[in-house]
Order: C-alpha cells, then sequence, then structure tokens
C-alpha cells in the first residue's frame, strides 16, 4: 500500500515531461520542415485555389500539388534533396470557349546537392537541376515542352526559431510541340518564416515567376500559419494560408487560398 504514493506521484511527473517532449519534437519537425533542404523526409499534399482568371476575371484553377522530398545521404559531407512537384488540375473557364479540364500536369523535379555542414556563419545552401517534364494529360493544362536548368536554395535559421533564406530555379526549354510557346522563366522565391513555439509556425513569401518570352511577372505575396501535429503514431503538418497576386499577365490570377497536410518522417 505504501508504493502507491510514489507510483501515482511519478505518474503524475511523466504526464508534463511527456508533454514537454511533444512540443520539444514538435519544435523541431516544424524547424526542418521550413529548411527546404533538410534531412526531414516528407509527403506534402498542397491543395490550392486561385480565382480572378480569364479575359473577364471570372474562371479559376483548383489543383492539388503532390510534392515528395527525399533526402539521400551521398557521403560523409553531402546530402541529395529530391523535390517533386506532381500537380492534379481542374480548371473551368481559362480558355474561352473550351469548357474545363481536369487531369494531370507539367511535372517538375529539382535535385539539391547540399553539404551537411553549416557554413562559419550559420548558412546553409543547395545547387543542382530542375526539370520540367511535359507530363499533361491535356494540352491545355501543360506546355507540352521538355525543360531544364539550375536550381539553387540558401538559407539561415537561428536559435530565435527564425528561418528566411531564398529559392530560385530558371527553366530553358530545349524540346517539345513546335506549336506551343518555348519556355525561358525565372522563379525567385524569398521567404521568412519564424517558429513561435509547440510546433507553430507563421510564414510570407513571394512566389515569383519571370516569363522572359512575354517580359512580364507574375508575384503572389503569401502569409501561412502551420502546426505540426500526430494522428495516431503519424507526425503531419497542417498549413493553411492566402496568396494575393501583386503583378499578373493580363487574365492572370488575383488571389488564392492554399491548404497543405504534410506527412513527415523523421529519422529514428
Amino acid at each position: 500500500m505504501h508504493l502507491a504514493v510514489p507510483c501515482v506521484g511519478l505518474a503524475m511527473l511523466a504526464a508534463p515531461l511527456s508533454g514537454l517532449a511533444q512540443a520539444a519534437e514538435a519544435d523541431r519537425l516544424a524547424q526542418q520542415l521550413a529548411n527546404p533542404i533538410s534531412s526531414l523526409t516528407s509527403v506534402p499534399l498542397q491543395f490550392n485555389y486561385i480565382d480572378g482568371l480569364g479575359v473577364n476575371d471570372e474562371a479559376s484553377r483548383t489543383f492539388l500539388n503532390v510534392q515528395p522530398v527525399v533526402p539521400v545521404s551521398i557521403g560523409e559531407n553531402w546530402n541529395l534533396i529530391s523535390r517533386t512537384i506532381v500537380p492534379i488540375i481542374y480548371q473551368e473557364g481559362v480558355f474561352p470557349g473550351a469548357g474545363s479540364q481536369f487531369g494531370t500536369g507539367d511535372v517538375l523535379q529539382s535535385l539539391f546537392f547540399s553539404p551537411k555542414a553549416l557554413t562559419a556563419s550559420g548558412w546553409t545552401w543547395g545547387i543542382g537541376p530542375v526539370l520540367l517534364l511535359p507530363t499533361a494529360s491535356d494540352d491545355l493544362l501543360g506546355g507540352e515542352k521538355w525543360g531544364g536548368g539550375p536550381t539553387a536554395v540558401v538559407l539561415k535559421q537561428t536559435p530565435q526559431g527564425w528561418t528566411y533564406g531564398a529559392l530560385v530555379n530558371h527553366i530553358w526549354s530545349f524540346a517539345g510541340d513546335d506549336d506551343r510557346a518555348d519556355v525561358s522563366s525565372t522563379f525567385l522565391q524569398p521567404f521568412v518564416a519564424r517558429g513561435v513555439g509547440q510546433g507553430r509556425t507563421v510564414s510570407a513569401s513571394l512566389e515569383s515567376t519571370f516569363d522572359w518570352k512575354a517580359r512580364q511577372w507574375t508575384i503572389p505575396v503569401n502569409f501561412f500559419y502551420s502546426k505540426v501535429s500526430r494522428i495516431g503514431s503519424q507526425m503531419v503538418s497542417y498549413q493553411g494560408g492566402i496568396n494575393l497576386f501583386v503583378d499578373s499577365p493580363a487574365g492572370g490570377p488575383e488571389w488564392g487560398v492554399r491548404f497543405t497536410l504534410t506527412f513527415l518522417y523523421p529519422r529514428r
């Protein structure tokens, strides 16, 4: 009988300690998720809705980006990070008289070679190739062009929970349907994120694209809130936010929303 009191006391102490450990794990995963070239394997399912498309600003596009991120150790000093974007698209009224389209879009595949060690000032970076694959199931869901070019990312994470940096790539088309427009496009994404505890993160970014053929920017300003949590034994991240387009071509989007469910697979 006398053992009951110490056992109850230990159980009461273990509960808050377990909660603290879970919060620390959530913060660690949230920080890794804010780093696009971390050693965290993840599968984001990114749902997007954008409106204000078309000649009368009345068309819309809904798409789900399946974006697996797979880091691979390639030696004592380097990682190779594979980032793939597979879009599944539904659009209506984007092309006058064409009705609606549903199917897969063009796949974007990026590979980053990244050193495992930080620089002396605490920065990390990655560089490699990016490939555009003409996998669209409908002519109006893709460009029907093969493309490629360089991509790079640089960022820094601070003990105070800040992450800031930029990702850039440029794609030139080199093969494909001669009747479709050539591609020469620069993507520039400066980003900043702040961990606010218990696996929560607030972030902002510009997903800017410059079309060198049309000499036109498309610039959405993005604001997001995310939370790392658990579904049973599976660690996940929920994210929601808005896109406000400060510049876009004629018939381009005006605003959008994004919701992302990310499955996380940390190394054990």
